[in-house]
């Protein structure tokens, strides 16, 4: 294995960390960036050097951090799954367009982009989406909308020597999660917690470190992966009410499990979704469409081009991952 410079985006997230220490193992030498500057402190000391910037601004100079880089993780986005579109565009999109411009610019030869299996979110079952799967026609929001726009941005034929590939990490969980463990947290701590279909959806939760593991992994092998996605999870489905009731028991609540029928839950979320864009609200409503679609429908994916790709194989029980990190939350809590 042979040593690179590898630029890490959105570093000081869980899965930024994630990606910065499993890709000084490798061997990499690291430049991290990221927003969060006590983040940064704790990249510094596992070994890399961390660069306080935001990239999305227009006066950041991604030629001059990209130079002398080999490589290029493409980890920083907008994860929500509300907001106004332009903010996703510039974050999702344009930033893509203009680090993959400024990556051929300087002689960058691999760059690899951490897509999002959002793109297939949609209102049926959708169980085993193999590597030939096309995204949902019509993705559901914003986030959906431009992660696909960016990769497909990234997978487009290039004329010049990057080669460019996608991960597409499936329901990230662990250490830093901002996204999973604190939206579930919420609905387990109401008293009822609606689950739509009565909670029979299945969902594949994923473990940060694995998914650290399958992308560094792309790294190595992006010359012989260009133009590709793979799709990466666990590999180990586990029904909405079944992660439910673990995760309350985890956080010692004790919601009333309450079924959500499709047949409410569907226009009660187009109506929610439609009042909050007339007026414009910042705040995301209790029920869309997207959270609808990724509760209610089963989603999982076939592993066998991951495993015959690059030789993943997921290690970790992402579901005792999130039970743990739910119950250090708690205990945080309780002490507080």
């Amino acid at each position: 294995m042979s040593q690179r410079r590898v630029l890490i985006t959105g570093a000081t997230g869980g899965l930024g960390i994630a990606l910065v220490a499993e890709a000084l193992a490798r061997g990499h030498d690291i430049v991290a960036t990221g927003r969060r500057e006590e983040a940064g402190a704790r990249i510094k000391a596992l070994g890399a050097r961390f660069v306080a910037a935001d990239l999305v601004k227009p006066e950041a100079d991604l030629p001059g951090l990209l130079s002398g880089c080999d490589s290029v993780i493409h980890a920083a986005a907008l994860s929500a799954s509300w907001g106004p579109e332009q903010d996703f565009v510039e974050t999702n999109l344009e930033l893509t367009r203009r680090l993959l411009a400024a990556a051929g610019s300087v002689g960058v030869s691999r760059f690899v982009f951490v897509s999002s299996p959002s793109i297939f979110a949609g209102f049926e079952d959708w169980v085993g989406i193999g590597e030939d799967d096309t995204p949902a026609a019509r993705p559901l929001n914003a986030y959906a909308r431009t992660k696909l726009a960016a990769e497909r941005l990234v997978l487009a034929p290039r004329d010049d020597n990057l080669a460019c590939c996608a991960i597409r990490p499936r329901a990230l969980v662990g250490p830093g999660d901002r996204v999973i463990l604190p939206r579930l947290a919420e609905l387990a701590r109401r008293p009822r917690m609606p689950l739509p279909r009565g909670g029979q959806a299945f969902i594949e939760l994923t473990d940060l470190r694995d998914a650290a593991r399958a992308i560094c992994e792309a790294e190595e092998r992006a010359p012989s992966l260009a133009g590709r996605a793979i799709n990466i999870s666990g590999g180990q489905p586990r029904a909405v009410r079944d992660i439910a009731v673990a995760l309350a028991g985890a956080l010692g609540t004790h919601p009333r499990l309450v079924s959500l029928p499709l047949g409410l839950a569907r226009p009660l979320a187009s109506v929610l979704e439609a009042l909050a864009h007339l007026v414009a609200s910042r705040e995301e409503p209790v029920l869309t469409r997207y959270t609808l679609a990724t509760l209610a429908y089963s989603q999982s994916f076939d592993l066998e081009p991951a495993r015959r790709l690059l030789g993943y194989e997921p290690q970790h029980d992402a579901l005792g991952t999130l039970l743990k990190e739910a119950r250090s939350m708690s205990a945080a809590e309780v002490g507080a």
